[in-house]
Formats: C-alpha cells, structure tokens, sequence
C-alpha cells in the first residue's frame, strides 16, 4: 500500500498580531485578521478528508460557506492588505473547488500528492492497448450513428463507463495502487473526451431536422 499522502499541520505567524494560526486558517484566532492561503492542500482547505471518494454536497456546502467569509463586502473597509489576502484567498478556494468538484481532476490532484503526475489538460497519445482498441471502436461507433436516438444509446454507454471508471478510481486510491489509479485517470480522461465528442455529434444531428 502507498505511503498516505501528508497533510500540512505547518503553523505560522500571523502577519499583524504574530500568533500562531495553521496553514488552512482563514483568519487568525487571536486578532481575527485575514491571513494569506498558505500551503494547504486542496481536501484541508475544506475540511475534507483526503481520498477520491468524497461527498459532492459537503464539498459544495463547504465552499458556500468559504466564500461568503471572503465576499468582497466583508473587506470593504479593511486595509488594502486585508482585501488583498481576501482575493488571495479567494483565488485559492476557487481553485481548489474547481479541482475537487471535478473528478478527472480530483484524481490527478491525488496522484500528485502523492508523487505521481497526471497531465489531464493536453491530449496524448494512448498507450495501453486495450484502451486504444476501446477507443478505436467506440469512435466507430459514434462516427456511424445516423440518428439521435442511436447516439442517445451510446451517450448513456458512456456515462455508465464514467461511473463505473470512477467507482474503480476510488477503490484504487483506498487500496493505495498508485499504478492502477493512474492507468484509471487516463482512462477517465478518455472517456470524458468521448463524452464531448458524444454531446457534438447529437447536437450536429438535432440540427439537420
């Protein structure tokens, strides 16, 4: 099993009474003041634990909350550092939503943590065989549908393959098989592909009626 990825307990000083406060404090205990994002990880920030598995609708309801502590309007009459650390912050907690809320994404954070990299952004060539041949066939398919109806079909093949993909992530990550939860990204990221090229094709064939 892989080594638990670590989770930053760093303190430091705040910047205007010098307290103590954590990485993932958004403000300080002592003097209440706004501090900067730190170094925390994505799952800290919200108060998740770290894994794949995680609850979309504490993720989100974590999020709410962040941003309605850093809106614009609190930071109104504060100094120009405070609204300067709010935006960072918020920067920072936008960020980290928009990773987490996305499961291709989630998985390629996780690997990160722990050592492994997943570059989900640019296309690349695919290497396993079995996935290659899946990929070959599927756009075949999608390439000989004449009807929205048979795209339909297939899009909902899809989306079965995306569940069941990320069903498979979380279980790898939980065992710590690094190796498999990277081959699954990589197959997520092929199937979220398929997913758009699913969505234009039925969109392309609505159009001609």
């Amino acid at each position: 099993m892989a080594d638990e990825p670590s989770i930053s307990t760093k303190t430091n000083a705040c910047w205007s009474c010098k307290g103590p406060v954590s990485d993932a404090a958004l403000f300080c205990d002592t003097c209440s003041a706004i501090q900067p994002p730190g170094q925390a990880d994505h799952f800290t920030r919200f108060g998740q634990p770290i894994g794949f598995d995680l609850d979309p609708a504490a993720l989100e309801a974590a999020y709410f909350d962040l941003q309605r502590k850093l809106h614009p309007d609190r930071f109104a009459t504060r100094s120009g550092r405070e609204k300067a650390l709010s935006q960072s912050q918020a920067v920072a907690v936008n960020e980290a939503y928009e990773t987490l809320s996305d499961p291709l994404r989630r998985a390629a954070y996780l690997l990160s943590l722990n050592g492994r990299t997943a570059d989900v952004d640019r296309d690349s060539t695919i290497s396993d065989p079995e996935l290659l041949m899946e990929s070959m066939e599927a756009r075949e398919a999608l390439a000989e549908a004449e009807t929205v109806e048979e795209v339909v079909g297939l899009s909902r093949e899809t989306n079965a393959r995306i569940r069941s993909c990320e069903q498979e992530l979380a279980a790898a990550f939980t065992a710590g098989d690094l190796d498999q939860a990277g081959a699954l990204t990589t197959k997520l990221k092929y199937l979220g592909k398929l997913a758009g090229e699913t969505r234009a094709r039925r969109l392309k064939l609505a159009g001609r009626g």
